[in-house]
This record gives C-alpha cells, structure tokens and sequence, in this order.
C-alpha cells in the first residue's frame, strides 16, 4: 500500500504555526509529511522560527515546482496568504485539466482572528476542499457570501483555531496577578507616536505595580520577519527609555512564557484567545481606540475590551458567552482532527468540493479577468474551470478581448 503524502506550504512562521498540529495529526495517520517554501516568492522562515514551529526543516522550492509537487500530492495544506491560496488553485486547476487526474485534497484556513478582509479573504480560500472556519460566526459570514454568489458552503468546516482546544481551561489567573505580559502585534498600532504611547503606558502600569513582573513580548526578533513586517520594534522605540527593574522585553515562544502569566494585555492579538483557552485573564486595551486599523472591532461582544486606567486598577473583565460559544464552541473535538476526519473522508470518497466551486460562473470570470488583465497567473491553454456552456465562451471571449484591446489602447 503506498503512502500517503501530504505538503504543507507556508511562508512565514504563523503559517507554519497552523500547519503544525495538522502536521502531527496527519502524520499519526500514516501520511508522509513534508513542509515547503515558495524560494522566488516573499517568505521569510529564520532557523529558529523553523524550530519555534516544531519542525526540523523546511524546503525552499520555486513556485513552479511547489505547483507539480502539489499535483501529486494527496493533501496540500495551503497555508500561505490568501491570494497566494487561489493563485495556488488557478495554477493547480491548469495543471489537473492538462494531466487529467483527479488531484489531492486543498484544505486552507486562517492563522489567527480575522480582523481585515474577511469576505475577500473567504474569497480567496473558497477554492479549496476544505476551508477551516475559526469562529461560528465567521462560518454564518462565508456561508451568506457563498450563496449570494453561487459557490455554495459545502468546503466550509468549522474548526477553530488548530492550536486552541475545544473547551477552554477553568479559570487559573493568580489575583491580583504575578505575571503580566504585553502580546505586541507587528502592524497594531502602525503609528511611531501611537506604539510609543502603548509602552509608555506598559512601563507606567510596571512602576504603578513594582511586585509584578512585566513582560514585554515583540512578534519577533531584530533582523527577523514575518507577514506583517514590524517597522517600529520595541527595542528601537524604547532605545534609550529607562525603564523599572520588573520590566523586561522578552523573545521566548507564547506558548511558553503563558505557562507562568497570570494577565495577558494585547490590542488584537490572536494570543488572547491562546490565554483564554489556558484559563488566564485577558484584557485588550482600547486606549487608542476602537478602529478597523487596529483590529479592535471584532471583539465587541468579547467583554474583555479595558483601558489602561481599568487593567491598572484590575479592573479585568471576563470572556462573554457570545464570544465564547463563537471561538470554542460548536465542536467536540480538536480542530486537528476534525480536519483531519474530513481530509480522510474525501479521499476515501473521491469528493472534491473546490471543482464545483472551480466551475462556478463567479470563479471563472474572477480567473479569466486576472489572466487578461495581467495578473501573475500565467495562462496556457484553456482548463476546465474556464469552460462553459457555448454561449458563455462566447459571453467569456468577448469580455476577454475587450479588455485586452483597452490594455493595448492604454500602451
């Protein structure tokens, strides 16, 4: 009997994050693993995010070969960007139409709360087998956009967070707490003055609590990168800023340093949810604000949006039910293996909900648009996503044609 392979694709470390426990799980089931990275596409994987990650390796491969791999492989876990997941698609569909075969299993999804793009990000997953949904009603979301545009909901799988459980720990946080640490998010806020303010008021909560230890704990290291790249690193904004002895910048993984936190504080980082699944308290600061920018207005209903002034005074609030049956509930098992069931699942079957998808009227002229105007999706002969009833070619090659004449006018 052959083995089974499954290829993982990220780009940066929160991507091979998600893929992670997927990883074990599918590798517990007899698959053989291998995790890649596009070589002439934007990536960044340093040794040690390699290993934060816990993997040994990750192969650097051109964009190109990633696409045959993929096509002999029996799931690819996508787990890069979202316009990087339907040009991977694109790419596969012209490749499958050319051999024939039947072609593995996409499975795709998100690596942490979503706080922009949701619809487009849906979007651009929609062409995958199976799209991991991380709160219930992200799921009512892509289920509305799916039917309004006629790609239906069938690839949709709610999950959660592939690194959160399926119940969250009873409350454990020492109060008042012992340990405080600062989730910092690369992007959020983006502003200098801004960034600076919330460190300000992080060292000022340390001086106004000398007996606790706080921590302050940047996306990444000086000289490191990750998707959202961080121009304004801690270190540099505090460069010279004097600060207590219970103040401290620290590098070693979240999942580590949550073992002995009491409080996490972030704006909108995905590491409140790993705090709340361990039992701790969490407070998302809004003292900049609530804003799309910051990421902050997807957690409304949360019960855990607090000022400085609040956390100061622990003044803590508690996760509210909405928030929680949205990100822990509506499932009984760990989002790795609910993937994986389903992985097994269409494999056993032969189903392949993404061709549906692929075929749609809504799909085609998304791709047959990007490849007239240009976009980095190289077209070669016609694939079967592209084919439709007679009078929709003609309705295709006439819009096509059009815009290419505009492009030449436009030259």
């Amino acid at each position: 009997m052959t083995t089974p392979r499954a290829l993982l694709i990220a780009a940066y470390d929160s991507q091979l994050k998600w893929c992670s426990s997927l990883r074990t799980e599918l590798a517990e089931r007899g698959f053989a693993c291998e995790a890649v990275a596009p070589s002439d596409l934007k990536s960044a994987l340093s040794p040690t995010q390699i290993a934060d990650a816990g993997f040994d390796h990750v192969d650097l491969r051109p964009w190109d070969q990633i696409v045959l791999d993929a096509a002999t492989s029996d799931v690819v876990v996508v787990a890069l960007a979202g316009p990087l997941v339907q040009r991977l698609c694109h790419d596969l569909a012209e490749r499958l139409d050319e051999s024939g075969e039947l072609g593995p299993v996409l499975v795709s999804g998100w690596v942490g709360i979503i706080i922009e793009k949701i619809t487009a990000g849906y979007l651009d997953r929609a062409c995958t087998d199976v799209v991991a949904v991380n709160s219930g009603a992200d799921l009512r979301h892509f289920a509305e956009v799916g039917e309004a545009l006629g790609i239906g909901s069938a690839n949709l799988v709610l999950t959660g967070l592939p690194f959160l459980s399926s119940q969250p720990a009873a409350p454990r946080a020492h109060r008042p707490p012992r340990t405080v640490l600062w989730a910092d998010q690369p992007t959020v806020p983006a502003a200098p003055r801004e960034r600076r303010h919330v460190y300000d008021r992080l060292i000022a909560y340390a001086e106004a609590h000398p007996d606790r230890t706080v921590l302050l704990k940047p996306r990444h290291r000086p000289g490191e990168d990750t998707f959202h790249r961080m121009k304004h690193h801690p270190e540099d904004v505090l460069d010279g800023v004097e600060t207590p002895e219970n103040f401290a910048i620290v590098y070693d993984p979240i999942t580590q340093l949550l073992e002995d936190t009491d409080l996490l504080l972030t704006v909108s980082s995905t590491a409140c949810l790993e705090a709340l699944d361990r039992g701790l308290d969490v407070a998302l600061v809004a003292d900049l604000g609530i804003h799309e920018r910051y990421g902050n207005q997807v957690f409304l209903d949360s019960g855990l949006l607090r000022t400085f002034e609040q956390v100061t005074a622990d003044e803590v609030g508690q996760m509210s039910d909405s928030f929680r049956t949205s990100y822990f509930g509506g499932r009984d098992l760990p989002p790795a293996q609910v993937l994986a069931d389903r992985v097994e699942k269409l494999l056993a079957t032969g189903e392949r909900p993404s061709r549906d998808v692929w075929a749609s009227t809504y799909v085609r002229g998304v791709w047959a648009a990007r490849d007239a105007v240009g976009a980095p999706v190289p077209a070669r002969r016609a694939p079967l996503w592209r084919r439709a009833p007679a009078a929709g070619r003609r309705k295709v090659r006439q819009t096509v044609g059009d815009a290419r004449r505009l492009v030449r006018r436009a030259l």
